[in-house]
């Protein structure tokens, strides 16, 4: 199985799925449940509740367990396809001269 940690990294997306009060302190969390997040940094740090082996710097106060968040994942590259326009030679009928 592989660590979330190690999946995740600045600039990726994650979709927060816990608002439970924070862990050390118990008071609650500023974290919006459904809400997608930018990560900015992954530093390694045992959470204390011992489910993680790093905390997501998101932006918001200062970083939080990643077990709080899913890893959303990366938006498939849209390939533009140029329509490449066919020049067709088209040869105009030749009017006829009249002779006079």
């Amino acid at each position: 199985m592989e660590v979330m940690s190690d999946a995740v990294g600045p600039g990726d997306l994650v979709l927060c799925v816990n608002v439970a009060p924070n862990h050390a302190t118990g008071r609650p969390v500023p974290l919006v449940a459904g809400e997608t997040y930018r990560i900015i940094a992954v530093m390694e740090f045992a959470c204390p509740c011992g489910r993680s082996d790093a905390l997501l710097d998101v932006g918001v106060d200062f970083a939080w367990c990643q077990t709080r968040f899913r890893l959303l994942p990366k938006p498939k590259a849209e390939t533009k396809t140029k329509t490449k326009t066919k020049t067709r030679c088209v040869s105009a009928p030749k009017e006829k001269e009249t002779v006079r």
